[in-house]
C-alpha cells in the first residue's frame, strides 16, 4: 500500500491559518486532498496536522486526518509520525500549500516507488530568469541515470563562461517538493539529526544526500504553484478559473 500525506500546519508565520484559507470557496486543504486523492498508484491519502481545526474541516468534507505532534520539525518528521501508526510500504509526502498539484505528478512518484526506489522526488525545466537567483525557488543537480547530485537555494551549477547574467537556462532545473519514500528511507531520516548543510540551506533533503540516500529525480511538465503569502490566493484563484472553461 502507498499512502499519500499531506502535512498541514495552522501556526504559519507568513500566513497563519494557511491551509483553511478559502480558495473559490473551499478551503485549500481541500483542493490539495481531492487532487492528491485522483492519482493512480495511491491507495489512501490522509492529512498530517497538529491543530483540530484542520482536523474538522478536513472530516467535514469527508477526507481523513489525524492528529500529530505540535513538536515536528518538519514535514518529514510528520509523515514519519503517520509512518508510526500504518503499516505501508512507501509514503508520498505532499505539500499542504499547492492547491492546483496535477495528480499525474503524485501519480509518478507513487509509480517509482513501486519499481523499488527508496526516495523519490520531481523536477521541472526552470524557464523565468528571475528564478534562477530567487532563494524562494529551490535548484536541482543531477547525474545520468536521474539521481539527486544537489539541491540549493543558489543557481546550480555556475558557468565558469557565462556567470549567472547570460547563461542559457537549458539544463537547469528547479525542484518540486513532492517526496517518495519507502517506509525503511522514512523512518531512518526522522531518526537522523538535522544535517550541516540542511540547517544551512534550509533544505531538509539535504539530510538524506548527506546520509547517502539516493534520491531519484523525474523530470515532469506539471508545474506547482504554492500559496506563501495572502496574495498568492487571487494568482491560484485566477488559474482554477482557467482550468473551469
Amino acid at each position: 500500500m502507498i499512502v499519500a500525506v499531506i502535512p498541514a500546519r495552522y501556526g504559519s508565520t507568513r500566513f497563519p491559518g494557511k491551509p483553511l484559507v478559502a480558495i473559490c470557496g473551499r478551503p485549500m486543504i481541500q483542493h490539495v486532498y481531492e487532487r492528491v486523492a485522483q492519482a493512480q498508484g495511491v491507495d489512501r491519502v490522509v492529512v498530517a496536522t497538529d491543530d483540530e481545526r484542520i482536523l474538522n474541516a478536513v472530516t467535514a468534507f469527508g477526507g481523513e486526518a489525524l492528529l500529530t505532534s505540535p513538536q515536528c520539525p518538519s514535514g518529514t518528521d510528520r509523515v514519519a509520525e503517520v509512518a508510526q501508526k500504518m503499516a505501508a510500504r512507501a509514503f508520498i509526502n505532499v505539500q499542504g500549500d499547492e492547491p492546483i498539484i496535477h495528480p499525474q505528478a503524485v501519480s509518478m512518484v507513487a509509480y517509482a516507488l513501486k519499481e523499488g526506489e527508496k526516495m523519490v522526488t520531481l523536477k521541472t525545466p526552470l524557464e523565468d530568469r528571475r528564478e534562477l537567483n530567487n532563494p524562494h525557488v529551490v535548484k536541482v543537480v543531477t547525474d545520468r541515470k536521474g539521481y539527486a547530485l544537489y539541491f540549493s537555494r543558489s543557481p546550480i551549477p555556475y558557468s565558469r563562461d557565462e556567470g549567472w547574467g547570460e547563461v542559457d537556462l537549458k539544463g537547469y532545473f528547479k525542484h518540486v517538493g513532492i517526496y517518495g519514500y519507502s517506509r525503511e528511507t522514512l523512518l531512518a531520516l526522522a531518526s537522523w539529526p538535522p544535517s550541516f548543510l540542511e540547517k544551512l540551506e534550509g533544505l531538509e533533503q539535504l539530510r538524506a544526500l548527506e546520509g547517502g540516500v539516493k534520491i531519484r529525480v523525474l523530470e515532469t511538465e506539471y508545474r506547482a504553484v504554492g500559496v506563501d503569502v495572502p496574495e498568492d490566493v487571487a494568482r491560484v484563484e485566477a488559474v482554477l478559473k482557467g482550468e473551469d472553461r
